[in-house]
């Protein structure tokens, strides 16, 4: 999106350079008036304005560090799990990441139809969360399991018949 940005503001933000870019010339001129307002809250602040060229991964950060409550991980058995209250959410069908199920994503807003859907979304990396929001999350210990792992745990009964690993379907004949 950055690029695009970057594209329209090289074409002096012409509605027809949007139009021949099939981009919407409304959507990129909300964006111009929210960098407008972030530059007018650096400068009220006297803080410095940086720009991080092409590292794409500074941004992606700097959005996870806003909105580190708004994390999904994708569940098992389908669609994803918020990680404040593990609400069931999915990607919205018209996303771009709507059919690649990144494992990590962190969403804008959330939209009930018929499922409670994530609209913008971004793919984040786990170790972010734990960066960016330490008072937040925390590394899980991975020598503990929580119930629902210890349910999950599958192990056959002992039979007392059988020798042991008779179980296993390799052991069978047949």
């Amino acid at each position: 999106l950055l690029t695009v940005y970057k594209g329209w503001e090289a074409a002096k933000f012409s509605n027809p350079w949007c139009f021949e870019n099939f981009v919407q010339a409304r959507s990129m001129r909300r964006a111009q008036d929210v960098r407008k307002q972030l530059v007018t809250i650096m400068d009220r602040y006297k803080l410095d304005i940086l720009s991080a060229g092409k590292n794409y991964k500074l941004i992606c950060k700097a959005i996870t560090a806003g909105f580190f409550t708004h994390a999904a991980k994708k569940d098992p058995q389908e669609g994803y799990r918020t990680l404040v209250d593990q609400t069931p959410v999915y990607i919205h069908p018209s996303s771009a990441l709507f059919n690649k199920n990144p494992e990590w994503v962190i969403y804008h807003e959330l939209v009930l139809t018929t499922k409670e859907y994530m609209r913008n979304i971004m793919v984040i990396d786990a170790k972010w969360l734990i960066e960016l929001a330490p008072s937040f999350y925390k590394p899980a210990d991975p020598n503990k399991l929580t119930r629902a792992k210890k349910r999950e745990k599958i192990e056959p009964l002992f039979d007392r018949f059988n020798p042991k690993d008779s179980w296993r379907l390799s052991r069978r004949k047949g």
